[in-house]
């Protein structure tokens, strides 16, 4: 199992006031101001266990017209107003966070506008993409602020009726007076209701579960049809008068720096307005040294870096391989490492097992692949900063893009925009700093455009990794002992990488009598960091993979195996650890909808895999076919997930279908290497995505559930390649322990 991982969203986020803006029209005013991992469990109430909401109205949302009771709702005579606070990078919070307001409001959904939000900390808290909280951290918050506006409006139905409040009720917008048939719309009381003290947010009365309207229902995205006319919602369709286009060009081997370019004959190329050298601020995840270009546009720009000629310093620059790691991998496989878990007696148990089994697992270092490259709009004028960014942590971008520019991040402002793909690639904000830097020579607004080659070779990766496995059985087939040496990478010589590094609460720490858990790290300068579902989405393959080969070992079922381990239902871990009577209640549900026991034809069958993560309970069941040329045909996952209540039924399902599609095609093919220091592939020819013919069934199972939801970018990708890879073992017999399968010489038909 795995636990959310706050720091791998790092110390990102916050801010302050700015213009409202309509979705797809523009965006969002920022100012920011750095919090370290305390002040941001603090402010957003992780620490005590609840949700930060303030109800104070600021005087710049006052208006005796207008209800605005927080910084969610707008009524006015005109219509409602809702606010989405947090960045849509694809996931459908832009969606999802207002219907949670409006399920409390008892709003018609017919009769809303929602509006992307201003970056303002007062008003909303932190504000940011990641880790798939936006639902748990927003839930309550959300819901207090709808039923907030709902007793306010009621409240001045009641005064203009001369009634008691209690005998009002709401449905659909409207204020309703059932005894005498009378009802207001929410329009018509907006004036009214302003004027009503706001309520005190713990004396509200909220909905139970079963008087829901609108959460669970299938609910399409508020920019679907902006997104179907191609409206410019994205960053890389910003344009401004006067703007011309930038490229950058840094040293293919991080950590190289700019010795020489010929820089007067790339100004002299039609087009190119200026050329010059940024030597880096000295942190790798904001501003690497490079050659700037800019011109009137994009293809003068792109022609002229490739007429560029730079020579670099590479005295300090990488110097990774991928085959040096995987040869220091297979040398320390056999030796011991430090502890991360060690409980019960494994060498005893390994000693005194009926059988044992040993497997060495290999992981690759994989792009995030964003389907929008990275791009930023910058304009540096009178001393200010104003950016137009695609980014998950608008805070961040504000905090590192003033520090580069030399001001105040008081006099930057940040346009908050629709991110063409994230997974966690902008929650690191290179790319807006990059533009800042550029934009304080241009003395125009420039656009900071970014290549697919750029992406590849510059990217913040998903870690590699390899993992000696070792566990015995008694006579019984019980799983007795339980060993992983895991190496993995450090850039610093002192911690993994994010999303490289094992917490004591590793599957099957708790559940399995004696285990041992080593780390070992090896140095790595390449930038490493979050990507989808972090430390899980490999972690699962490894664990479950495994444990499929103990219950082969044994001779017995592999979900008997799993429920056996799970064991008695029971909370683990604290509040955001996993219960085991979920875990298991997902696992007999993704068993029993896949009939898995069936029969099935020669070449085919079925994989299982459970894992937690991002406070998410998911199992999955894969049916595949293998053919005599390893070619493997997914013909179906079954997918039940324990999630909490559903807000929007239609996202929900969209999540779920995504994941298994990503983590599908990232197991099949995809692989980032590195020798002296530089990535090898350049462009999907060499790292070649999932092609809808190959895409599976997916079917969704909701388990029905009361307890707090989570968020579903992330949780639903980790079992997808265990699943898939322990049904290639039911079909034909061969053990897959390498990510992407191509290495073993598998593809997909």
């Amino acid at each position: 199992m795995s636990t959310l991982n706050y720091a791998d969203i790092g110390d990102v986020v916050p801010t302050v006031t700015g213009e409202r803006t309509v979705a797809g029209e523009g965006a969002s005013d920022l100012r920011i101001g750095k919090l370290d991992r305390r002040q941001f469990l603090k402010l957003t109430g992780l620490v005590g266990g609840g949700l930060m909401l303030s109800f104070t109205t600021p005087r710049a949302l006052a208006n005796a017209a207008a209800l605005r009771p927080n910084g969610y709702i707008k009524i006015d005579a005109t219509g409602i107003v809702l606010y989405a606070k947090n960045p849509e990078i694809g996931q459908g919070v832009k969606t999802s966070l207002p219907m949670i307001v409006a399920e409390e409001l008892d709003a018609a959904w017919g009769d809303v506008e929602v509006v992307q939000s201003t970056i303002d900390q007062n008003l909303y808290g932190v504000q940011f993409a990641g880790g798939s909280m936006s639902i748990p951290m927003n839930w309550d918050a959300l819901r207090r602020s709808g039923a907030a506006a709902r007793a306010m409006l009621v409240e001045a139905a009641a005064k203009r009726w001369g009634v008691e409040a209690a005998s009002l009720s709401t449905q659909d917008s409207y204020v309703i007076h059932a005894g005498s048939g009378r009802k207001l719309k929410y329009t018509e009381l907006a004036g009214e209701a302003a004027a009503v003290p706001v309520p005190d947010p713990q004396s509200l009365t909220l909905k139970k579960r079963d008087q829901f309207r609108l959460l669970g229902q299938r609910i399409t995205g508020v920019d679907n049809r902006a997104l179907v006319r191609g409206d410019p919602l994205f960053g890389i369709d910003q344009t401004l008068p006067g703007m011309q286009y930038a490229v950058y060009q840094k040293c293919p081997a991080i950590g190289g720096k700019v010795k020489s370019a010929n820089l007067d004959e790339i100004k002299g190329m039609p087009g190119v307005s200026d050329a010059f050298v940024l030597d880096g601020n000295g942190n790798a995840m904001e501003l690497l040294p490079g050659v700037a270009i800019i011109a009137a546009n994009t293809w003068s720009a792109l022609q002229a870096k490739r007429a560029l000629k730079v020579e670099w310093d590479e005295s300090d620059a990488s110097k990774d391989s991928w085959s040096h790691a995987k040869a220091e991998a297979e040398r320390l496989r056999s030796e011991s490492g430090p502890p991360v878990v060690n409980t019960g007696d494994v060498d005893a148990a390994f000693a005194s097992g009926a059988k044992q089994a040993s497997g060495f697992y290999t992981y690759h270092f994989v792009s995030h692949a964003t389907l929008e490259p990275q791009n930023c709009t910058a304009w540096f004028k009178d001393g200010a900063l104003e950016l137009w960014a695609p980014t998950q942590t608008p805070g961040q971008g504000i905090g590192s893009a003033a520090k580069v520019v030399g001001i105040s991040p008081s006099k930057v402002t940040l346009h908050q925009l629709r991110c063409g793909g994230g997974f966690g690639r902008r929650l690191y904000n290179d790319f807006t700093t990059e533009a800042a830097a550029i934009a304080k020579r241009a003395g125009v607004p420039i656009k900071l455009q970014w290549t697919r080659e750029d992406d590849m070779a510059y990217d913040l990766y998903r870690a590699g990794g390899f993992h000696q496995m070792d566990g015995s059985v008694d006579e019984n087939g019980k799983i007795t002992g339980w060993r992983d040496r895991f190496i993995t990478f450090t850039n610093d010589g002192r911690r993994p990488v994010s999303g490289g590094g094992l917490s004591p609460g590793v599957f099957p720490a708790g559940l399995v009598d004696s285990v041992r858990v080593e780390q070992t790290a090896l140095p790595w300068k390449n930038r490493c960091a979050a990507w989808r579902a972090p430390g899980s989405n490999v972690f699962g393959f490894v664990v479950q993979g495994f444990l499929d080969e103990l219950a082969h070992l044994a001779g017995r079922d592999p979900l008997e195996v799993l429920l056996e381990v799970l064991g008695e239902p029971r909370q683990m871990g604290g509040r955001r650890g996993m219960h085991t009577g979920r875990a298991a209640g997902v696992v007999k549900l993704a068993a029993k909808e896949a009939g898995w026991g069936r029969e099935l034809p020669d070449g085919h069958g079925l994989g299982i895999a459970f894992y937690y993560s991002h406070a998410g309970h998911i199992a999955e069941v894969a049916e595949v076919s293998v053919d005599d040329q390893k070619q493997v045909k997914v013909h179906k996952v079954t997918v039940a997930a324990d999630v909490g209540p559903i807000v929007n039924l239609s996202g929900a399902e969209n999540q779920m279908q995504g994941s298994v599609v990503d983590g599908l095609s990232t197991m099949t093919g995809l692989s980032v290497t590195f020798e002296d220091g530089r990535v090898e592939q350049s462009n999907f020819d060499q790292y070649p995505m999932l092609r809808m013919p190959s895409t599976p069934e997916v079917a969704v199972h909701f388990v029905d559930s009361d307890y707090p939801p989570t968020g579903l970018g992330e949780p639903a990708l980790p079992p997808l390649a265990p699943a898939v890879c322990n049904a290639i073992f039911a079909a034909c017999g061969h053990r897959i322990r390498t990510l992407p399968i191509s290495e073993e010489g598998f593809s997909l038909a």
